[in-house]
């Protein structure tokens, strides 16, 4: 039987899956390529009949239908996007470079189109102050107009031209700077086959390594750069040596070597700014922050100095106490270096409050964490989660949920995937395949995923999480339910779609809660016993919660002042990746830097996943959500009033409004920074 692609390539079919969930078991990679090149080719057919369309220019013919112009290839790039960051293949990789260039060429087409911008422009126009529209409706008309603008459509000739070079070219560099990342983080192991040599170490961390040994094929043990063998071996080994050269190994990723990024970083930021500056900003970062709740790179930088000078010298006394305690108990006299800090840090943890990941564990076991965490969404929101084995999914380690709100409909699909793979980015993120809207009075319910890099389990015991990683999936979910529970008609306006200084809002506010004991009480119990969790366990928890919360500060602070630098520059970069990185922190600079490490090289937030000019984002929304959840503590953790108004106000608004607006409609006023520097357990004076 002779192949249709129109009708035999699962990705261009409608899903004949329960809610349209994605064929994953019938897709293949050979299918990626072909689809994109008809998928291209449907969208900009349907483009044109927008161009081409004779009658006057209106908000149905032009705005809306360019909203939904596309369609096809949005659910197809959704797709492969995502699976390339959590499930990707060589072949995959070859496809994400052949095809970046074809999407760009789509993109510039479209925004540099002139009788399109044309028909836009005439629609805004009309629109402004005319009083005829509804307000999501005007700010979809304005978004339109504002996005042609920042995208080059008032270009002319050869600036035209430039930009569509410039922004092909940085397609293609950030795509092989997260490629050499993932490289680079699989390509190294630290390989131990004297049990000598594994001193310090909980049997859970010799366990994962005897259980990566096994899956490489090797005797002994073997620690890796991802998140869960390397953070605990940092912590916990007593061998000085083997932690510096995990410690090195990680910190110099992409940095010099086979997989180096040096010199792509140089081209990102170089393009960035001349991108920046042929559409008429000073920098990047004012281009960027055009469209934030910050605005400028001057208040960025503000915000970063004002936290630091507010917290830097706390950072300090925390780090020179460490020093002085691995003096005294352990006759550590040498300078703290980066490969001692997470030992001795954890001793004196341990020292302070009787406290470490090896007591918590236990109570940590996933499958209770997870129904811990759905447990909190239902308290909050009324969401409702039901296994789904209906769904054909993209790996065995993933499970799918439908999700129902407190009358029963159905509002998601969730997808978790936990464990880290060579297949898979580094890190923790939440996305979605499927982005919620409004068409012709129905509403297209969203597919959200969260993905995540966890303890792995053994042959021996469960996956059981660290208290980071507890964390670490509180904010995912906060990042989830932002997705899950939006209510907005227009699709580019809805769920995350926010300004990326206010995305991180819904995430870090739901982290409140795992230091809280009326939540952890609920469900943490021992998943050998099924023992509740003990009451000095969790007062522990609770007197440590501020544990380095300065340093932690500090570090942030650096990377949030690296972006900065990168993305402020106006003239061509003499010094070294490393040199510039090092005179951009020195003013938060606590560790003595290395000349073996360098963190810009495997940056990948501001080089390759869309937060340039961007990282002070943690710091601001640490501000609102600690503002945000003050309103929590006064009325109760689990106050259905204050959920629902937030609910209503932040989750379910997606970019409806300006994001300061949506907070004041919650809280009342615009946040004050006392509560995150109370939380920090810095007093304010």
């Amino acid at each position: 039987m002779e192949y249709n692609i129109k009708t035999d390539n699962p990705l261009l079919v409608d899903s004949t899956l329960k809610h349209g969930a994605p064929m994953f078991d019938k897709i293949e990679v050979e299918h990626y390529m072909p689809a994109f090149v008809e998928a291209i080719k449907i969208a900009r057919a349907e483009v044109d009949v927008i161009v081409n369309s004779g009658d006057e220019p209106t908000f149905e013919n032009t705005i809306l239908a360019l909203e939904y112009a596309g369609d096809k290839l949005s659910n197809i790039s959704s797709i492969f996007f995502n699976l390339n960051t959590c499930n990707t293949s060589d072949k995959m990789q070859q496809v994400a470079l052949d095809v970046t260039p074809l999407l760009t060429d789509y993109s510039n087409d479209i925004s540099l189109n002139e009788n399109l911008f044309k028909r836009v422009e005439v629609v805004y126009n009309n629109a402004i102050g005319s009083g005829a529209f509804s307000d999501i409706d005007m700010r979809l008309i304005k978004q339109s107009y504002k996005g042609f603008i920042r995208a080059g459509a008032a270009l002319k000739g050869d600036a035209k031209e430039r930009y569509r070079e410039v922004t092909k070219q940085l397609s293609n560099l950030s795509l092989k700077f997260e490629q050499n990342l993932l490289a680079a983080t699989n390509g190294y192991q630290l390989h131990i086959v004297d049990s000598a040599k594994l001193g310090g170490l909980p049997n859970y961390v010799v366990d994962m390594g005897r259980e990566a040994a096994k899956e490489s094929d090797k005797e002994g043990w073997v620690f890796s750069l991802h998140a869960p063998s390397f953070i605990p071996f940092m912590q916990y080994s007593t061998e000085r040596e083997l932690r510096y050269e995990l410690w090195k190994a990680y910190g110099s990723r992409c940095f010099k070597g086979d997989f180096s990024n040096e010199e792509i970083i140089k081209e990102i930021v170089t393009l960035r700014y001349e991108k920046a500056m042929l559409l008429g900003y000073a920098t990047h970062a004012d281009y960027v922050l055009e469209e934030r709740m910050a605005k400028t790179p001057a208040r960025v930088v503000e915000f970063l100095s004002s936290l630091s000078d507010k917290t830097f010298s706390y950072a300090q006394k925390e780090v020179a106490d460490i020093a002085t305690f691995a003096a005294d108990k352990f006759g550590f006299t040498e300078p703290m270096q980066g490969w001692d800090f997470g030992f001795y840090s954890e001793k004196y943890k341990e020292e302070l409050f009787n406290i470490s990941d090896e007591l918590l564990k236990p109570y940590l076991e996933l499958s209770k964490v997870e129904s811990g965490v759905f447990m909190l969404c239902e308290k909050l929101y009324g969401i409702k989660f039901v296994k789904c084995d209906d769904i054909a999914l993209y790996h065995s380690d993933v499970k799918a949920f439908e999700v129902f709100d407190e009358v029963g409909d159905f509002v998601s699909i969730l997808l978790l995937d936990y464990f880290p793979r060579a297949s898979k980015s580094s890190g923790a993120w939440m996305t979605s395949y499927r982005e919620q809207c409004i068409i012709n009075g129905t509403n297209i319910t969203p597919i959200i995923s969260v993905v995540c890099n966890f303890t792995k389990p053994t042959s021996t015991e469960p996956s059981l999480l660290t208290f980071n990683e507890l964390t670490t999936l509180l904010h995912e979910m906060g990042h989830a339910l932002h997705g899950m529970l939006s209510k907005v008609k227009h699709r580019s306006l809805a769920g995350t779609n926010v300004a990326w200084d206010f995305v991180e809002l819904p995430s870090q506010i739901l982290e409140n809660w795992a230091v809280e004991p009326e939540f952890l009480n609920l469900w943490a119990r021992h998943y050998k016993t099924g023992a509740v969790i003990p009451k000095d366990i969790i007062d522990k928890i609770v007197k440590s919660k501020n544990f380095l919360a300065s340093y932690s500060s500090a570090r942030q602070l650096s990377f949030g002042f690296c972006d900065m630098a990168w993305h402020t520059i106006t003239d061509k970069i003499e010094k070294s990746v490393k040199e510039f990185e090092v005179a951009a922190t020195s003013n938060v600079q606590i560790l003595p830097s290395s000349s073996d490490v360098c963190s810009s090289t495997a940056f990948a937030h501001i080089f390759s996943g869309g937060y340039s000019s961007g990282y002070y984002s943690y710091k601001w929304a640490e501000l609102l959500d600690a503002d945000a959840f003050e309103m929590f503590k006064e009325h109760g953790i689990f106050n259905r009033e204050v959920a629902t108004s937030f609910k209503n106000n932040i989750l379910s608004k997606g970019d409806s409004a300006d994001p300061m607006d949506l907070y004041v409609k919650f809280r009342g006023a615009e946040p004050s920074v006392d509560p995150l520097i109370s939380r920090m357990g810095i007093k304010i004076k």
